[in-house]
């Protein structure tokens, strides 16, 4: 079961998009920043939803343009869209967060360098949170925007203020 999966046949639900236009969106959504994906896994997962029948390419040219395939759902991958939505939803919640591994081991650092470890974390909060804060301004009177991206967007900043204040506490106690 793969969250990439999901993220790419739920954009093809809605409408037919070449690989190149699915990476744009993942940009533009900002996906990568909540999802661990790549470039390179959107044009692998492409060719592998092919392969699995999930999704069918067509291959067009539009005027002077090079060619490319444009990518539309099949039957089979709006029910394996339906199977992972529900099979995702009912699955546990994990929150993985890479710097935890930093902060198991402060023990072994000197203070000093604790105290660098943490303040690299803080500054690496606050950068997410001005970006989520940018970002939810910026596209929050979008009417494009969806309100599920709109409320991934507020779910995300909260979790970076949440992050914030758990450091704060962190860094007194320490």
């Amino acid at each position: 079961m793969s969250t990439i999966d999901l993220i790419v046949l739920g954009m093809l639900k809605k409408q037919a998009l070449s690989a190149y236009e699915l990476q744009k969106q993942v940009d533009y959504r900002n996906i990568s920043r909540w999802v661990k994906i790549s470039t390179p896994s959107i044009y692998k997962k492409v060719l592998q939803l092919e392969e699995k029948g999930y999704i069918s390419g067509q291959t067009t040219k539009e005027g002077k343009m090079p060619e490319k395939v444009v990518y539309s759902l099949t039957a089979a991958g709006d029910r394996e869209f339906e199977r992972l939505m529900l099979a995702l939803a009912c699955q546990p919640i994990s929150i993985f967060l890479d710097f935890n591994a930093v902060i198991v081991n402060l023990a072994g650092l000197s203070a000093e360098k604790q105290s660098f470890c943490l303040a690299g974390i803080e500054d690496n909060i606050k950068t997410l949170k001005g970006f989520l804060q940018e970002n939810l301004w910026l596209k929050e009177d979008l009417p494009e925007i969806p309100p599920t991206g709109l409320a991934v967007l507020r779910q995300q900043l909260a979790l970076a203020e949440a992050l914030e204040n758990w450091l704060a506490e962190l860094v007194e106690y320490m």
